[in-house]
């Protein structure tokens, strides 16, 4: 059953007024619910990122107390790397959602 069909609540083929609301509440509802998830998923990477890179120096500061000096070397010496990519990562992705938006806003205005 497609949209169109589950929105003609009244099965004429035609969508009056009150059935063409109801389908754009829903399709705006789900949008909204998109943008909230798409949110939430963004706020866990962030904290994820974060608490990453704050674990980082405390997993090489570990591994030499530990004993294990040569191999804390080697971790310390890809902490650039490491830290340089997951800047990138999250940079990118929040780059280029305010981008989509940014053109999103542009063409709404260009649309009026």
């Amino acid at each position: 059953m497609t949209e169109f069909e589950k929105a003609d609540t009244n099965g004429d083929g035609v969508l009056d007024a009150k059935e063409f609301a109801k389908l754009e509440f829903d399709r705006r509802k789900r949008e909204i619910d998109d943008e909230d998830a798409k949110r939430d998923q963004q706020r866990k990477m962030v904290w994820f990122a974060l608490f990453g890179m704050l674990g980082y120096p405390l997993f090489v500061f570990a591994s030499g107390a530990l004993g294990f000096d040569n191999e804390s070397k080697i971790i310390g010496y890809m902490s650039g790397v490491y830290f340089m990519s997951v800047g990138l990562v999250v940079s990118a992705f929040f780059g280029a959602d305010a981008y989509v938006k940014g053109k999103e806003k542009k063409e709404k205005k260009d649309g009026d």
